[in-house]
């Protein structure tokens, strides 16, 4: 799939270039139907999928509060918007006891996305996203109670949190209004998310300002990266319904790589934003053969969240999330549950914390294991330009094992992370 790698970083960096079009277009027809909109919100910029706030939309096609702070550079190129978002992040972590580690390593993401009117009522919309998660090799970052994915095709990672793939969405999407209420559309991702779960956990505001990975992303949000999605889906007003196709085995561990895309999984989701502060899902999928380790094994999996948003102040705003669901795992249905909250009072500081915990049976000990979870931790931003700002932050975190696992984590371990952030746009 080398040549595929070729094209997709071609587009991705296309999508960001200031030649990617040229065209005069009164963006206005495609702004009206959005609903009224504080400064958090864009400026009252329509979505991609329905006549709503743009600040609506998350990761693939997941919601988030309509008072979600909108983090992107916003221009006119002709016929096309685009937007582009950037966070590097430099980490050093350690965890502690005999199955901890410790590490430097990068992660973060790009985003570029261009959006344009077709003819009277649609709207197309590409978008791509990378991650610089493969230099920092195939065993990812040390991070105790965390399992998933491989480093070698034969192990399976635990206690780290795997990399992402180069490549974490190329994906088009294309709506068309019925009404100033409805809207359907159509999304399309190689790889792409399909409609599961909460938005991906580094696009949620109650916690995308930690480099620490949840925990909980096996269960709710792992799915992000799929290489063949299909989604179509229906919005009213507030509601959105929405089915996806695709492809259930779980990224390999090449990294830097476009998979031969297959449709063989199914997903749905109900998304509910009652007030402009509150998003809220339900969601269900049926996953073939996720793990290359265990092909024989399908897995069905259910979640249900709730993000609440406010703004206040200034600039200021706090985001809460609750998030609960399950999977079934060698005829053993493991639940999980996490709560984040981040609060940022002003522009120069944020303050997150995390709570979680999971039923696994992959960190060893007999049968399944409960596990949890918990940590928090501050940035201190400085402006370096508009809308680029440098961060140095850290957090701690602690950890509670099972009795059968407290011999071979050496008890209730705790980590820290100390970190350095680049974000631009946001």
């Amino acid at each position: 799939m080398k040549t595929y790698s070729a094209v997709a970083l071609t587009l991705a960096l296309g999508l960001a270039s200031p030649a990617f079009a040229q065209a005069p277009m009164d963006m206005s027809k495609h702004q009206a139907d959005a609903k009224e909109a504080d400064h958090t919100t864009g400026g009252g910029m329509a979505g991609v999928l329905g006549g709503y706030a743009m600040s609506r939309e998350a990761s693939g096609t997941s919601w988030q509060p309509d008072a979600t702070m909108h983090m992107a550079e916003h221009t006119q190129r002709g016929n096309w918007l685009t937007m582009t978002h950037a966070m590097l992040n430099g980490v050093y972590d350690w965890q502690g006891g005999p199955r901890g580690d410790e590490k430097l390593f990068l992660s973060g993401m790009f985003m570029g996305s261009a959006q344009r009117e077709i003819g009277n009522a649609g709207t197309l919309n590409l978008r791509a996203m990378l991650s610089p998660d493969p230099f920092m090799g195939k065993r990812g970052y040390p991070l105790l109670l965390a399992a998933g994915e491989t480093a070698d095709g034969k192990t399976l990672l635990t206690d780290r949190q795997h990399p992402h793939d180069l490549f974490m969405e190329l994906s088009a999407s294309y709506s068309r209004r019925l009404s100033t209420s409805d809207s359907v559309f159509v999304y399309a991702g190689l790889p792409g998310e399909p409609a599961f779960g909460p938005p991906a956990f580094m696009h949620r505001m109650s916690t995308m300002d930690s480099p620490e990975a949840p925990i909980t992303h096996h269960w709710f949000d792992s799915t992000h990266i799929n290489f063949g999605v299909i989604t179509a889906g229906w919005t009213h007003e507030n509601w959105k319904i929405e089915a996806s196709g695709f492809k259930g085995r779980e990224p390999d561990e090449g990294r830097y790589d476009i998979e031969a895309p297959k449709i063989d999984s199914a997903s749905v989701r109900v998304s509910w934003n009652p007030t402009k502060r509150l998003a809220l899902q339900t969601s269900w999928a049926h996953l073939t053969s996720p793990e290359q380790l265990d092909p024989t094994e399908d897995e069905t999996r259910w979640s249900g969240s709730a993000i609440y948003t406010t703004p206040f102040g200034e600039s200021g705003w706090w985001s809460t999330t609750l998030a609960v669901g399950g999977k079934d795992h060698h005829g053993d249905n493991l639940g999980a549950i996490a709560l984040e909250s981040a609060v940022h009072p002003n522009k120069k500081w944020t303050v997150f914390a995390r709570a979680e915990g999971v039923e696994t049976e992959e960190l060893g000990g007999p049968g399944v294991q409960k596990v949890s979870k918990a940590s928090i931790g501050a940035i201190r931003d400085f402006a370096v330009a508009d809308n680029v700002t440098f961060g140095v932050g850290a957090l701690v975190s602690r950890n509670w094992v099972s009795s059968d696992l407290a011999a071979s984590y050496g008890g209730d371990k705790s980590g820290a992370m100390g970190f350095v952030r680049l974000k631009i746009g946001g």
